[in-house]
């Protein structure tokens, strides 16, 4: 074998092919790990652009094995491993193209096209420089083709889609000059030790070493390898009384993030978990040959390593203001504030900073976090913001204004810190139940309650307090024959419940969520008035609950937040960016699958808006991608729709049957190929609806009670041939050995639950979910995709197909990635048919884990 390090360029450059074996899984990378790889490329992005050398970034192997050469004399290579990142390279240069061709630059377009992606001058499949496996295959072509079916379900569609909402995010920024840096360091900044096999070895037993390999050592545990190797006299010691006391109290995880926090306080803001052997072994060479001053540093360490566990367990922090605010921040979650947090609290041990100022920066860090989650803004970009801030602090005196100041000059979107305005505006539009995750905005709740001042404290830990929403999220029609009073011609009940219903306005904490459910108002208030929370007794007080009370109460929050959450510096903020619900519009377009459409409320209810202004920004904002994907309510094209982008003439229609969206004789499209909010809310990688995951299993007195709350709500609402065929399915379930889990929201859902053995994190898998109430059942592929063996795109195609030949069944192609949904009286008259699916589904997981052994972890 032969290895050598090269770039992506000099990989795919000249006249070649590789070609992905079949005994290689399909692609299965998913948005963390295109986020990931993105991350590294703006970082690169960055240092190139502001003139200073970057280092290559190292992508890992390409393992490679001669294949046949061609007629014609071309060398085909069999990808043995590396096949992800290939691919991915490839979709990401795709998409790039595309740009170029979107924004007239064509010479860039076809030399990318032809000397990445093509083999100009050969035909068929010798075509194209990648060959995937047979599932990959057409939707990977498509791409490089432009066929109108292309970027549609499955994970490499949703691989194009990001890299072309990525691009077209930062092109509106940095304008064609960004966008040829990017192309710069995809392909010559981007690093691969490509190593050839000769001629006669055993492809597939290389295939089967590299990826049985044994548990390789950590960053954590090379780094102590070094530094004991550099001390030959005192290393016994410092092993006994520094390192191994260090390692202790933290546990293995916790010691590599000291090691990595240690990089980023010391001032390296570019450090990288991964990488953290090498830069500290690089800090620490100079010294390496100094044993007293080794040992300094292994004792600075474990000195730190007291302070991480304070911001780990703030309870350990002896100040009572600091604990309070360490403990707000520990409830947030995440680690994007822990550089700040052990900067503070270096200084604070140190004597040069007051526990009360550290507490006072610490403060401005929430507040920057909260008011972005509320205005809407990604949390993109806040880890590096805070790994640069430790520098900051030694140019003032007084931390807190020096964080302050620093986080207010941050005036891009990707950076910036909302204004009071900002902030209110938001929490009266923006649907905050679908943003950042279900911790962070119960956390907000929390918060806003606790600044009631009620006079007897809430005990969080007990009282088993969720998120409800006050107008539920499945209206009946008492509640929209009450919106209707406060609608027009221009706006339905259903499209207005749509804009209020996830707004902060409308939605409090409650232990009472299977009592409230979709009740009337009426009930609601009497059981919210028994409520300890002042929230809840606030909304008790109200005569009834529509968009007047929700907008009232939603001011009346804002200004406790504005207060709560203090701002930026006055005067930081530029008066003329461009709003958030915008850049959200923009990449909700673009992430949508071809085959699908949306209409103008699901877009409004996604960015905090009203189906009016989507419209008429959708008329006059040209090259967007995609909107010609958006449709009226009832499916159909908007009178007066005309291309403003200039890359297609014609009728809307015509292109999205092209992609494979039916319509009827009226001209309405399919509503099983719509998606609503929560579809695109999905696609743009917002938190997944806790809602449609079952709760983790209770006692068996709670399990009874959630069982029998979903009983009488199917037989509430259902008719009596639906409740027999649902509850004759389940007990096939029970039968066939599976389990039932229920939903802790009002709507008390029901999930057919199967073990996953040998999983850490991830224990069950399901199928579908039965909502009662609302009548519907979703099939979940947007879960399955991340358990085996449904994490391969064929299973999950496989489901869709034995579930679509069930009359009353229609799951559409384009929605392999989301939660598509059928009604639950199919289990009426076909209850038989769905239980030999439920069947072949149990029968598929168990022998995965039988062929395969303990399945591999699913996060």
């Amino acid at each position: 074998m032969h290895a050598q390090e090269t770039t992506f360029k000099n990989l795919v450059q000249g006249e070649k092919q590789y070609q992905v074996p079949l005994y290689q899984r399909t692609y299965s990378w998913e948005r963390e790990h295109l986020q990931q790889l993105w991350d590294d490329v703006l970082e690169l992005v960055e240092d190139q652009s502001e003139g200073r050398t970057p280092t290559a970034h190292f992508l890992g192997s390409v393992v490679l094995a001669p294949g046949r050469i061609t007629a014609g004399g071309m060398q085909r290579w069999l990808v043995v491993d590396g096949q992800q990142r290939l691919t991915t390279l490839m979709l990401a240069f795709t998409a790039l193209r595309d740009r170029h061709r979107a924004r007239g630059a064509e010479q860039k377009a076809e030399r990318i096209h032809d000397l990445v992606l093509v083999n100009k001058y050969r035909s068929g499949d010798d075509h194209y420089r990648l060959l995937p496996t047979q599932a990959d295959r057409d939707a990977f072509i498509g791409c490089i083709e432009t066929w109108p079916k292309a970027s549609g379900p499955g994970n490499v569609g949703a691989a194009y889609r990001f890299f072309l909402t990525a691009l077209t995010d930062g092109e509106e920024n940095g304008g064609e000059a960004w966008t040829d840096v990017v192309e710069a360091v995809l392909g010559g900044l981007l690093s691969v030790v490509e190593i050839t096999a000769a001629e006669g070895d055993n492809v597939y037993r290389i295939f089967e070493s590299i990826n049985n390999t044994g548990v390789g050592l950590s960053q954590s545990d090379l780094l102590r390898n070094y530094v004991f190797m550099c001390l030959p006299t005192r290393g016994e010691w410092v092993y006994r009384n520094r390192w191994l006391p260090m390692q202790e109290l933290l546990g293995p995880a916790n010691l590599e993030l000291l090691v990595w926090l240690d990089l980023v306080v010391a001032g390296n803001s570019r450090a990288k978990q991964s990488e953290i052997y090498r830069d500290q072994k690089r800090r620490l060479e100079p010294i390496s040959t100094d044993e007293a001053a080794l040992e300094k540093e292994i004792t600075a360490l474990a000195g730190r390593a007291e302070r991480l566990m304070r911001i780990l367990q703030p309870e350990r922090e002896p100040d009572p203001d600091l604990r309070e605010v360490l403990e707000h921040l520990s409830r947030w979650g995440g680690q994007t504030h822990y550089p700040l947090a052990l900067q503070l609290l270096d200084r604070v041990d140190a004597g040069q900073t007051t526990p009360s100022q550290a507490a006072q920066a610490l403060a401005y860090s929430e507040s920057y976090m909260v008011r972005r989650l509320l205005a809407g803004h990604s949390t993109m970009g806040s880890n590096r913001v805070f790994m640069e801030i430790p520098k900051e602090l030694e140019k003032d005196n007084d931390p807190g204004e020096a964080v302050r100041r620093f986080l207010s000059k941050n005036k891009t979107g990707a950076r910036v810190w909302p204004d009071d305005d900002a902030v209110r505006k938001a929490i009266r539009l923006r649907p905050f139940y679908k943003s950042g995750r279900s911790n962070q905005r119960f956390h907000v709740l929390r918060r806003l309650e606790e600044s009631y001042g009620g006079s007897e404290p809430v005990d969080y830990a007990k009282a088993d307090l969720t998120v409800e929403h006050v107008l539920p999220q499945s209206p009946a029609h008492q509640w929209l024959d009450l919106l209707a009073e406060e609608t027009d011609d221009r706006q339905t009940p259903e499209e207005l419940h749509a804009s209020l219903v996830h707004t902060l306005g409308n939605l409090t904490l409650s232990a009472d969520n299977a009592k409230l459910s979709n009740h009337p108002f009426r009930r609601k208030q009497e059981i919210l008035d028994c409520s300890a929370l002042r929230m809840n007794q606030a909304i008790a007080e109200q005569e009834r609950w529509g968009q007047t009370e929700i907008l009232a109460r939603a001011d009346e929050l804002a200004d406790r937040a504005v207060r709560l959450w203090p701002g930026p510096v006055t005067g930081t903020i530029p008066a003329d960016d461009e709003w958030t619900g915008w850049q959200e519009l923009r990449s909700a377009l673009l992430s949508m699958p071809a085959g699908t459409w949306t209409t103008y409320g699901d877009l409004a209810a996604l960015i905090g808006t009203h189906a009016v202004p989507v419209g008429q920004h959708l008329a006059t904002k040209g090259g967007l991608h995609g909107a010609y994907r958006v449709l009226t309510a009832d499916g159909r094209v908007a009178a007066g729709f005309r291309w403003l982008d200039g890359t297609k003439s014609g009728d809307a229609r015509t292109s999205l049957e092209a992609e494979g969206v039916p319509f009827d004789e009226a001209g309405r499209a399919r509503r099983s190929h719509r998606l609503t909010a929560s579809d695109l809310a999905a696609l743009t990688g917002k938190d997944l609806d806790e809602e449609a995951v079952p709760s983790a299993p209770g006692n068996d007195a709670g399990q009874q009670s959630a069982a029998a709350r979903f009983e009488t709500q199917l037989r509430a609402n259902q008719t009596k041939e639906t409740v027999d065929g649902v509850l004759e399915a389940l007990r096939f379930w029970e039968q066939q050995g599976g389990h039932l889990a229920y939903g802790r929201a009002a709507e008390t859902s029901c999930f057919p639950t199967v073990p996953l053995s040998g999983m850490s994190g991830v224990r069950t898998t399901w199928p579908l979910g039965i909502y009662p109430v609302s009548g519907t059942v979703e099939v979940v592929f947007q879960y399955l995709k991340r358990r085996p063996p449904f994490d391969d795109e064929p299973p999950r195609r496989e489901l869709m197909s034995r579930l679509n030949a069930i009359a009353g069944v229609e799951l559409a192609e384009a929605k392999l990635d989301l939660r598509p949904s059928f009604p639950l009286e199919v289990f009426a008259t076909h209850s038989g048919e769905l239980c030999a699916v439920l069947e072949w589904f149990a029968h598929t997981v168990a022998q995965a884990q039988v062929t395969s052994g303990p399945l591999p972890d699913a996060t």
